[in-house]
């Protein structure tokens, strides 16, 4: 096992003059759980590629362990690769399919029969050793890829959205499977998702990219509690946090004609324009007598045990929807219009300008 180290590492594509990875700084402690999330063609999935030696390194440097493996080539630096395709040989067993890497690699028949067996053992799949890959459902073939993995006993295991082809349920499943094998085996892992419930569900620390640029790196709970600024409060959580614009002044924040509570630290801060957060279930619905923002309901989700109200507030001519955790079964009707509050210390504050945080 090793530490994962990017010290400024920068790759900008061909024809492009914005990089695909902007001076990246990561430290990925040994036998750690990362996790990189972020949308669409933020650099995620080209930073793993980089670490793996598929993607060239255009400045700065990328060290496992001690060792800088920036100009090694893939085979020599002691990775295992999962991909979101599964790539297994239709032809061949799966015992055949996860042994395929260490006859490659010179390991005679008994080792590599005693490596399969094990990593089979802890995978579920002893049974499946002599079906086909087209014989296995998608869980199970996502689980002999990891299996082909495991077997060669890497330094780190690099993970590109591997869960990506597989239906709602098995997912949930499945990751489940993958955090609990991965802390078992204590193997530095580094595993890429665009799903934000994935990566707080799954991972030790999360890495937030945007563009290239790493936005924050921490706990999922340090993450979803005080998010560095707009980008990561609104990727952060589902549903996603309220981000309502609002105006600082002597008697606090106020959204359109609510004042809205915040804290000192962001009070004493904040000035003009800023823009408030608020999560669904920091809301509560304002009892009587009480101020509180109005929303107008379009739906209520019902869940069972609590449900969502989504609804929208108008804020300057402007209308922004809001979501509201019901945590009791309260009868709201579609079209009525509701008042909810919170209090200062659920209330994130950050410049609008820049999106910085301005909460404490």
């Amino acid at each position: 096992m090793a530490s994962v180290r990017f010290d400024n590492a920068q790759r900008i594509y061909p024809g492009s003059d914005t990089p695909a990875v902007d001076h990246l700084d990561l430290d990925i402690e040994d036998g750690e759980f990362m996790v990189l999330v972020g949308p669409s063609g933020c650099g995620k999935s080209t930073s793993l590629r980089m670490l793996a030696g598929l993607e060239d390194v255009d400045e700065g440097d990328i060290f496992i362990g001690d060792r800088n493996v920036t100009l090694m080539p893939p085979k020599k630096r002691d990775i295992a690769m999962v991909f979101q395709n599964y790539a297994l040989y239709p032809h061949m067993s799966v015992a055949e399919n996860m042994a395929f890497s260490l006859k490659m690699a010179g390991f005679g028949k008994e080792a590599r029969t005693s490596r399969v067996l094990e990593a089979a053992k802890v995978l579920g799949l002893d049974q499946y050793l002599d079906r086909k890959p087209k014989a296995l459902s998608g869980g199970q073939r996502q689980r002999v890829a990891m299996g082909r993995a495991i077997v060669r006993q890497p330094q780190v295991f690099c993970m590109d959205e591997p869960l990506s082809n597989l239906d709602a349920k098995l997912r949930v499943s499945t990751r489940t499977q993958i955090a609990a094998l991965q802390q078992r085996l204590g193997i530095t892992t580094v595993y890429v998702t665009h799903d934000q419930v994935e990566a707080m569900t799954m991972g030790d620390r999360v890495a937030v990219m945007r563009d290239g640029v790493l936005q924050q790196v921490d706990t999922p709970l340090n993450l979803y509690d005080r998010p560095a600024n707009l980008f990561v409060a609104g990727f952060i959580g589902s549903p996603s946090m309220n981000l309502l614009p609002a105006v600082a002044g002597p008697d606090g924040a106020r959204i359109g004609d609510y004042r809205v509570p915040i804290d000192r630290t962001a009070a004493a801060r904040s000035s003009g324009d800023i823009t408030v957060g608020v999560r669904p279930e920091a809301w509560r619905v304002a009892g009587e007598g009480e101020t509180g923002l109005p929303v107008t309901v379009s739906v209520i989700e019902e869940l069972g045990a609590d449900g969502f109200l989504y609804g929208t507030t108008e804020v300057d001519g402007a209308v922004h929807d809001v979501v509201v955790r019901l945590d009791e079964r309260r009868t709201v009707e579609k079209g009525a219009t509701v008042h909810v509050t919170t209090n200062p210390a659920r209330v994130h504050v950050f410049e609008t300008a820049t999106g910085e945080r301005l909460s404490a």
